[in-house]
């Protein structure tokens, strides 16, 4: 067990950032508890623990979902879970914040029809050994065309306060930043490149984890309770 917690400390570096923003999130959560974002620290935990799961069922023994030993090391139904608890937790925080009626309406829409993406790909692709890569990409579009009306709506909003203080304005590039790159990513994994591109994918995606995560940490610490939108 030891052995193994050494090594996914070592292999998996990157997910102390998530166990950082947690703890910042915990921090600062006076300054947004009353906000459409006061969830926000049991997600991030959330990733964390997932994180944390999906590198021991694939490595231990010990952690295991199948008993056949073909499946045994399968940890793919966590992660299709888990995109879908996030991407329905900010469909709800932007359809809070958004003014605009019709774009509410919109991402009502789209919080459905992510659902019956996911459902629909799981139909074709059993989510207990495969990944399901369609529904992340189609939606990954819709939560980028989402975060797109949030953007051109708080650019002609007046506001007394500057976004440097928002704190969703932060998460909001944050996720923008990866949520761009995500899709692209997972297509060229689909095209079955050449072990070379795969290679320079890998540090690319881990990258945008940590701007992310990166760009949370900044909103959350220099956030204004009075400037969130």
């Amino acid at each position: 067990m030891l052995e193994n917690l050494a090594r996914f400390l070592w292999d998996q570096f990157f997910v102390f950032i998530y166990l950082l923003t947690w703890i910042v999130s915990v921090y600062r959560y006076r300054r947004y508890f009353d906000t459409p974002l006061k969830y926000l620290p049991m997600l991030i935990i959330y990733t964390f623990f997932t994180e944390l799961l999906g590198y021991f069922i694939k490595f231990s023994s010990e952690f295991q979902f199948f008993s056949d030993e073909r499946f045994a090391r399968q940890n793919v139904i966590i992660y299709n879970v888990y995109q879908v608890v996030f991407f329905l937790f900010f469909f709800e925080v932007y359809r809070k914040i958004i003014k605009n009626q019709l774009a509410k309406k919109w991402i009502s829409y789209g919080s459905i029809l992510c659902v019956l993406i996911y459902l629909v790909n799981a139909i074709f692709y059993n989510p207990l050994h495969n990944q399901l890569t369609h529904a992340h990409i189609i939606v990954s579009l819709m939560f980028i065309a989402v975060l797109a009306m949030y953007f051109k709506e708080k650019h002609t909003e007046e506001s007394p306060y500057p976004k440097k203080y928002n704190l969703l304005f932060w998460v909001s590039v944050g996720l923008m930043m990866f949520y761009t790159l995500f899709p692209v990513i997972l297509i060229l994994f689909k095209l079955k490149l050449s072990i070379t591109m795969h290679i320079y994918l890998r540090p690319i995606l881990l990258g945008s984890i940590v701007f992310m995560y990166g760009c949370f940490i900044i909103g959350l610490l220099v956030g204004k309770r009075k400037a969130f939108r």
